[in-house]
């Protein structure tokens, strides 16, 4: 059992049901403000999924992450992107808070200055999710296929433990790879090569 399995609690899951649903979207942005040490997502099905801050291992992965991601998108210009304390809302209702995400910045200049404060009403144009030793993988590989449902175009799951990555994109099955060195952005992050060596490490 790793360091992180023993400090971290496991996510808990509010059934809400109608209850979530008579929240507006600026009542969920208020909870979600004042619980600013957590990190809240709601599902479809109207569940509350409520996470405790990352251990040590995790955090350092997602900005080894985001920061490769950030650095090609302030090269790039073409788009946005986000870490994981960002919450969008999906076409159907869910709101997540993928590990990082990009939006092309057309897509991001349609929104009103108060839906780009709160949670953006968009599928991002890319997610990234990382796995941590309490994430059960079933529920990460139903989270990616939720995100390509409501419109992304590209997302990638990686699993740093087994040094495994899953591909996502619209109308294809995951593909499934153990050990890449790099992910390529392809059409939709052109350019962009994710390194993947310092997160196997």
């Amino acid at each position: 059992m790793s360091t992180e399995q023993l400090n971290l609690a496991q996510s808990v899951v509010l059934h809400m049901g109608p209850l979530l649903e008579r929240l507006s979207d600026d009542d969920f942005y208020d909870f979600c403000q004042r619980n600013r040490e957590l990190r809240i997502e709601s599902t479809r099905d109207g569940d509350l999924v409520i996470m405790p801050p990352t251990g040590g291992e995790t955090g350092h992965r997602n900005a080894l992450v985001t920061a490769q991601l950030v650095n090609w998108s302030l090269a790039d210009g073409t788009g946005l992107a986000f870490d994981s304390s960002t919450g969008f809302r999906l076409l159907n209702g869910a709101k997540r808070s993928p590990d990082c995400a990009w939006v092309a910045r057309k897509r991001w200049d349609e929104l009103s200055a108060v839906q780009r404060a709160q949670f953006p009403p968009l599928a991002p144009d890319f997610v990234l999710e990382i796995r941590s030793s309490s994430d059960p993988l079933a529920d990460l590989l139903a989270k990616m296929a939720e995100y390509i449902e409501t419109g992304v175009r590209l997302g990638w799951l990686l699993d740093p433990d087994a040094k495994q990555a899953w591909v996502y994109r619209p109308g294809a099955e995951p593909l499934a790879l153990d050990g890449p060195a790099e992910l390529d952005g392809g059409d939709v992050l052109p350019g962009f090569k994710l390194q993947l060596a310092p997160l196997w490490g």
